[in-house]
């Protein structure tokens, strides 16, 4: 069974907020949710970097830890979804979630923040009717054989939605191609090849990246 997984590229992000505008409009996302957001780290200076951010529906979730309703499950296919009948707007998963991927719509009196909100990979939720479902979680792509909208809009191809192993294969051979010495992945036979140009000097290092990319 297929482990689905989102895996940002952040030297191919560009900052234009397509995935965010594409979540919004496939789950009509209510005003103030941010299901989906973009970080820039280092911003203005020269290695500055954009990430998409989202629930990354963890192989072992701390929002299902901590939630005192048990209103958390996974699926067979690793998506990790929620129940909001069950939710009782505690905000356990949001101390939890080492992505801030948890929102809640409101912040009332006594610390009330309405029926949690997140990215469910496009896979919905439990409902009794397709309106319903649509009603509380938004569309459900992936029972239609699809992949997350936000993925699929993503201009440049950064953002990855899909079977992990699929996914790191992908990532592996763009990192392969930028000229990675051992490919991103350790032990790989290409970086036993070149360890001897680990051990020239600075410049002669440069010499021989220049004479090997040529």
């Amino acid at each position: 069974m297929a482990q689905m997984k989102f895996m940002c590229d952040a030297e191919r992000c560009i900052d234009c907020n397509g995935c965010v505008t594409a979540c919004k409009n496939a789950n009509d996302v209510p005003w103030g949710i941010q299901r989906r957001r973009v970080v820039t780290l280092n911003d203005g200076l020269a290695n500055e970097v954009s990430i998409s951010v989202a629930c990354m529906h963890c192989d072992d979730a701390p929002c299902m830890a901590v939630c005192p309703t048990d209103c958390f499950y996974k699926t067979d296919d690793g998506i990790v979804l929620h129940d909001k009948d069950l939710c009782i707007g505690c905000g356990y998963c949001l101390y939890a979630c080492p992505f801030g991927a948890p929102q809640f719509p409101k912040q009332n009196a006594f610390g009330e923040r309405g029926k949690m909100d997140k990215c469910t990979f496009c896979a919905g939720g439990p409902a009794d009717s397709k309106e319903e479902e649509y009603e509380k979680y938004g569309a459900n792509r992936i029972a239609e054989g699809k992949l997350p909208l936000c993925a699929e809009m993503c201009s440049t191809k950064a953002l990855l939605a899909g079977d992990a192993q699929t996914v790191a294969d992908i990532f592996r051979q763009r990192v392969i191609h930028r000229g990675h010495p051992d490919g991103g992945w350790s032990g790989n036979p290409r970086s036993e090849q070149e360890r001897g140009a680990a051990e020239l000097s600075q410049a002669d290092a440069l010499a021989y990246d220049a004479t090997r990319q040529g």
